[in-house]
């Protein structure tokens, strides 16, 4: 069997309102759930789960491979929401997109506060 990437839990502050940010940004539709877990699941069949641990939440980095489409819908919504975001991991280049490894991407935080990374692109 070949390694694949299953799921992954995302410590939210409100489980409910992190994975309703990622269905309305990313155009998902809604995933079974079950126990502590608010889940979505990408096109590749990879399960998020949101969890709200009773723990203070450490900032992570969460990055999505998306077609050019949705990059302008998702950008578009990023900014109709006044939601900060930056060209850069740095947040030095506010309220830009760049175009690096021959695609599109930007970075900006969701309601958790966690870093995240949309590319049209992968690195490699």
């Amino acid at each position: 069997m070949t390694v694949t990437f299953n799921h992954t839990i995302i410590a939210s502050k409100d489980r409910h309102e992190s994975a309703q940010f990622y269905r309305d940004l990313l155009e998902l539709p809604e995933a079974p759930s079950w126990g502590p877990f608010i889940n979505i699941q990408l096109t590749d069949g990879v399960l998020i789960q949101f969890a709200e641990p009773p723990v203070e939440i450490q900032m992570q980095h969460y990055a999505f491979l998306i077609d050019d489409e949705l990059f302008d819908r998702a950008y578009q919504r990023l900014c109709d929401g006044h939601i900060e975001h930056w060209a850069d991991p740095q947040m030095r280049r506010p309220g830009e997109t760049n175009t690096e490894h021959g695609g599109r991407g930007v970075y900006f935080k969701d309601p958790a506060g966690h870093a995240i990374e949309l590319i049209t692109r992968p690195y490699l």
